[in-house]
């Protein structure tokens, strides 16, 4: 009787300690068992509640083969995260009465197919537009493998994959076009626009486009177990870890070839949030609604990603809906507007899928 009841006193106190943890330490406590369970060498994490960073850390190693640790410096690639800012632009433009968002591509791009001129602005952005893709999903380079400009004149010959607004098809090709737009407005090469329209307003001082072999003070390389068997041509899974090489065409920049920190990822979303971005209260809710297909439904990549926005993948979930940016499977900004709650995190494994930590991490501060 005396063990039982010690027991129970011993199993009180426990849950006592449990009861007591702070979302810090409840988020802090699942990293460290993420970041072992999903094997990543290296990662940084932000938590925003409002217009505040209540939860930031660095934890394990940016660079596995010198053994350096993640700092606050470090910076990671984000990948197609760099759609976000893409999505930015384009409203800022629409802001300036520049450009509407219905509006038929072929009105602001010149010497396009007949096939393309109709698709608009928002269906390129929600990636519904059905054209097909300017890169080789072989090689995971451009199509023809001869450089940008054979790329583009290439993908022109290629037919619709589908008809406008049929279905959603997640392609480079829309995002090339909407550069085209930004620069010929902008009258800058994009890269310096938006230096000069989001970066440097936010302060933002470290964080560029590059490529990964570019040589770049505290950039992180990034890692993935996948292989590709040079048999098959396929890609599999395997237990070596590897270090990635990866180019991001200058006119696609808009769809791939940003490198961050999680600070600055951080600023720019409160910046985003508080106003200092876009003016109108309206224009956020326009960057965050999901393009619709012709038959007034929405699609996305699946499961809890039922949409997709002006460069975001959107949670259509009726509680706690969110906007997500992805970036290679290793980099997500998981903004929850009804909750005013965001959750980043940078990593430098591809596949681990950190969208899926930000989604429960967000449970702890709810």
């Amino acid at each position: 009787m005396k063990k039982i009841f010690v027991l129970c006193i011993v199993q009180t106190l426990l849950c006592a300690t449990c009861i007591a943890q702070t979302p810090n330490e409840k988020t802090d406590r699942y990293l460290i068992t993420q970041m072992k369970q999903r094997q990543i060498p290296g990662l940084q994490i932000a938590v925003i509640k409002g217009t505040r960073v209540v939860f930031s850390a660095s934890k394990g190693v940016a660079d596995v083969a010198f053994n350096i640790p993640v700092s606050d410096s470090t910076i990671f690639s984000i990948n197609s995260i760099s759609k976000i800012f893409a999505g930015v632009a384009l409203m800022q433009l629409v802001e300036e009465g520049k450009v509407q968002l219905d509006d038929p591509i072929g009105r602001h791009v010149d010497s396009l197919p007949q096939s393309w001129r109709s698709i608009t602005l928002k269906q390129l952005m929600g990636h519904v537009s059905g054209l097909p893709d300017v890169e080789d999903d072989r090689t995971g380079g451009l199509i023809g493998g001869r450089g940008e400009d054979s790329a583009w004149k290439l993908v022109q010959r290629l037919p619709l994959l589908a008809k406008p607004g049929e279905t959603f098809n997640y392609m480079a090709t829309n995002y090339l076009l909407i550069q085209k737009v930004i620069e010929k407005y902008s009258r800058l090469p994009y890269e310096k626009w938006i230096h000069q329209n989001q970066f440097q307003p936010v302060d933002m001082k470290h964080t560029i486009f590059a490529n990964s072999e570019e040589v770049v003070s505290n950039k992180a390389p990034s890692y993935c177990y996948y292989f590709l068997d040079p048999v098959s041509g396929e890609y599999h899974l395997g237990e070596k870890l590897l270090q990635l090489h990866e180019d991001f065409p200058l006119m696609m920049r808009t769809d791939a070839g940003i490198f961050s920190t999680v600070e600055e990822m951080a600023r720019w979303v409160i910046a985003l949030r508080e106003g200092r971005l876009l003016k109108n209260p309206e224009s956020l809710e326009t960057l965050w609604a999901p393009v619709k297909l012709n038959n007034g439904k929405t699609e996305g990549f699946g499961g809890i990603f039922t949409g997709f926005s002006l460069g975001w993948s959107v949670i259509g979930r009726r509680e706690h809906p969110g906007v997500v940016g992805i970036g290679g499977g290793r980099a997500a900004v998981v903004v929850y507007p009804k909750d005013d709650i965001a959750i980043i995190i940078l990593t430098n494994l591809s596949g681990c899928a950190p969208e899926e930590m930000a989604d429960t991490i967000a449970k702890y501060y709810l």
